[in-house]
């Protein structure tokens, strides 16, 4: 059924939860998991570090990204990647690249104002993407 699965992470609990049911999918189906972070071009985030200039946000991505891989127990593949770009589009463009079946996401479970004031990056990818994508309410 599933034969790569995308997992986008901001290192959150709510990823992580994500991460974990996907993790679960791709043992039970024999699938690649894809984790990919996103540093968003959106925010200002380029600075200098002992003269040379680097992005924050794509440091930032590969430490979160280093750390998940670090907390999977192996008995599954993991590729993983950082990006640069607005978080929706780029989910959605990686995802056709890697010809994902499933994008799995986790969602803060806000509701009423807070979810139209927050907006949230789960909810414009469900509506936007053309492959099926499965949220994990966070704990």
């Amino acid at each position: 059924m599933y034969e790569t699965i995308l997992v986008p992470t901001d290192g959150s609990e709510q990823a992580d939860a994500a991460l974990k049911h996907a993790v679960s999918l791709a043992r039970e189906h024999d699938t690649t998991v894809h984790l990919l972070y996103v540093a968003d071009s959106n925010r200002d985030s380029v600075t200098t570090l002992g003269g040379k200039v680097v992005d924050a946000l794509e440091r930032e991505g590969e430490r979160i990204v280093e750390d998940t891989l670090g907390d999977l127990d192996g008995t599954v593949d993991v590729v993983d990647a950082v990006e640069v770009g607005d978080p929706v589009e780029t989910i959605l463009a990686y995802a056709e690249k890697i010809d994902a079946d499933v994008i799995v996401m986790g969602t803060h479970g806000r509701r009423g104002l807070d979810r139209y004031l927050l907006g949230s990056t789960t909810e414009r990818v469900v509506r936007r993407s053309s492959l099926p994508v499965l949220t994990i309410r966070g704990e």
